[in-house]
């Protein structure tokens, strides 16, 4: 449980962390750390240098304007203390409070691992995540953002500074998630957001956790409901289709073929719970 010998950084700026990085070939960002100290304790992990973000001003905060702007260094307590809608339910999700307490926003969608709670949400907000590297800033859609497992689009050189979500003003939400023991990762989580206009789907929108390599949408469902009568019959026809497209991994907590069943439960209550039905 001891890391390797690793060197160690704490510049004053964004452009010194990342000219730290170039500077070195096996160079990780730290913020919060809940992801890659524990993977370099069990030495999963072995960078040579370690940036830490700490000193670095302007990654920090939630600017509310039209929509949200989230600092990457932002830790999900303060998405959990907000009133943010479904990002606010789905940080009360993540791991315990001491996760929640150091964990920060950016770090979770630079790590990408499809079992953590808000990149899938981040997914079906369609958000942004806005990088920079030694040739500027870019935006990265978040629906371009995960690639594979735990590979994401930004290069070795960049550093995420913030991400950005619309504004689901008169949308109703809900974030579900099921666990084999309190507190844990995931078997599969589904965040849903859902506009019902005059009795009728107008839009809805259905990320899914761990039921693939990436987080993903729930496509089949989100076509299925959207200009249909909002009832729980159509809600349950729907959620039929939650496991289409998605390549669950089995582990010692599920099958694959349980997982599927259980994406088809959880996004039949997660829809009707943000549908208010």
């Amino acid at each position: 449980m001891i890391p390797p010998e690793f060197d160690y950084a704490a510049p004053a700026s964004l452009e010194e962390a990342i000219s730290l990085l170039q500077q070195h070939d096996d160079a990780k960002l730290i913020a919060g750390g809940h992801s890659l100290l524990p993977l370099m304790k069990l030495r999963f992990a072995s960078p040579e240098m370690l940036v830490d973000l700490k000193n670095v001003p302007g990654l920090t905060g939630i600017e509310n304007g039209s929509g949200l702007k989230i600092g990457a260094r932002t830790r999900h307590v303060e998405l959990q203390e907000g009133s943010y809608g479904l990002l606010t339910e789905a940080a009360k999700h993540i791991a315990d409070q001491q996760v929640r307490n150091r964990g920060t926003i950016g770090g979770s969608m630079a790590h990408g691992d499809p079992a953590s709670d808000l990149p899938a949400v981040i997914l079906a907000m369609d958000g942004t995540i806005t990088a920079q590297g030694p040739n500027g800033e870019r935006q990265i859609a978040a629906s371009e953002m995960w690639q594979d497992y735990l590979t994401t689009a930004l290069a070795d050189d960049e550093v995420v500074t913030s991400i950005h979500v619309p504004s689901y003003e008169g949308y109703g939400h809900a974030y579900l998630k099921f666990t084999r023991r309190a507190e844990d990762w995931a078997m599969v989580g589904v965040a849903a957001l859902v506009k019902v206009e005059g009795g009728t789907f107008s839009d809805v929108r259905v990320g899914l956790t761990h039921m693939g390599q990436t987080p993903l949408r729930a496509t089949a469902v989100e076509q299925a409901l959207t200009g249909q009568p909002a009832s729980a019959e159509a809600i349950a026809a729907a959620a039929e289709n939650a496991d289409q497209g998605t390549d669950p991994p089995g582990d010692l907590n599920a099958t694959p073929d349980y997982k599927r069943h259980l994406a088809r439960v959880m996004v039949r209550r997660a829809v009707a719970q943000a549908a208010g039905l």
